[in-house]
């Protein structure tokens, strides 16, 4: 890579030698390691000093290999390049930026074929934009003007800077197992035990679930009232006495007033078909849904 490259501060290089060692040192280094400074050794071959390399050294010439890894992606390495120069994102000096991207393609397509793809969709993309601006600007009918060819690229490269922007504040928010750890403290329980204490609250619920299930257990005396139905019988008969005839309902005002329940009214709901089944009463309807009325069978002396 050049030195004049604007990629050379920005990335992050990896540099890695997978070479074997010999495990024994050669003989013939013209110095005793024992009498040597450790600091004077370029290297530590299972624990022992190395000054010299092997001869026996082999290095395979995929050996030394160059990882970039500072860009996550095409817009990435093009939001690089136009910060990196100070370039204004509204209008991009498409030539020189397709330059440089393209000097980066040509390198990683060397080594990674496959991380190359992506980037190469992004080079033809370039390339479209820079000749459409080489290209005579028409006028549309309407009489506006013409849609700047970087516009489409101009939005996508702002987005992503915005949500690159959010991921790093998000990064700095303080991680569990990165940042800090939670602290766990053991504590020797003593031998007495130590009951919790009790709250008011909780006093109030234990004393209402008490009263709850004291009425679920109560004792109800029922007793039993004995009713004649003779007696009833009499009482409607003496009432009809007074009355040439009487509306149904009224028969049973008595009973309802007398706050006695519903079986009393039952009783004299009886009694009234009693006098009926023995002819003593009638029961009336002048027509239908008309009131019902009860009047005597017979005519009192």
């Amino acid at each position: 890579m050049h030195p004049s490259d604007p990629l050379d501060s920005g990335a992050q290089e990896k540099l890695t030698l997978p070479v074997a060692l010999p495990s024994v040192t050669q003989p013939g280094s013209g110095a005793n390691p024992a009498d040597m400074v450790d600091g004077m050794a370029f290297a530590r071959l299972y624990g022992e000093p190395l000054f010299k390399l092997p001869q026996d050294l082999y290095i395979p010439p995929d050996a030394l290999e160059v990882f970039l890894e500072a860009f996550e992606g095409p817009l990435d390495l093009l939001l690089y390049l136009i910060r990196k120069q100070n370039f204004n994102v509204l209008d991009i000096p498409m030539a020189q930026v397709t330059r440089q991207y393209l000097s980066y393609v040509d390198q990683i397509r060397q080594t990674n074929l496959e991380l190359a793809a992506e980037y190469l969709l992004m080079a033809a993309m370039l390339i479209e934009i820079k000749s459409r601006m080489l290209l005579p600007v028409k006028k549309a009918d309407s009489d506006e003007e013409a849609e700047d060819p970087r516009a489409e690229l101009v939005r996508r490269l702002l987005e992503y800077e915005q949500m690159k922007l959010a991921a790093q504040r998000l990064d700095t928010v303080p991680q569990l197992g990165r940042d800090f750890l939670r602290s766990q403290v053991y504590i020797e329980q003593s031998l007495a035990p130590r009951f919790p204490d009790v709250e008011t609250i909780d006093l109030q619920s234990a004393w209402a679930d008490v009263l709850r299930r004291a009425k679920l257990n109560q004792h109800h005396k029922i007793s039993r009232e004995e009713l004649s139905v003779r007696e009833h019988m009499s009482q409607i008969l003496r009432r009809l006495q007074h009355a040439r005839f009487m509306e149904f309902s009224e028969l049973f005002e008595d009973a309802i007033r007398s706050g006695k329940g519903v079986p009393v009214v039952v009783v004299n709901f009886i009694a009234m078909l009693e006098l009926s089944r023995e002819a003593l009463v009638e029961i009336t309807q002048a027509e239908p849904f008309a009131p019902v009325y009860v009047r005597l069978a017979y005519t009192p002396a």
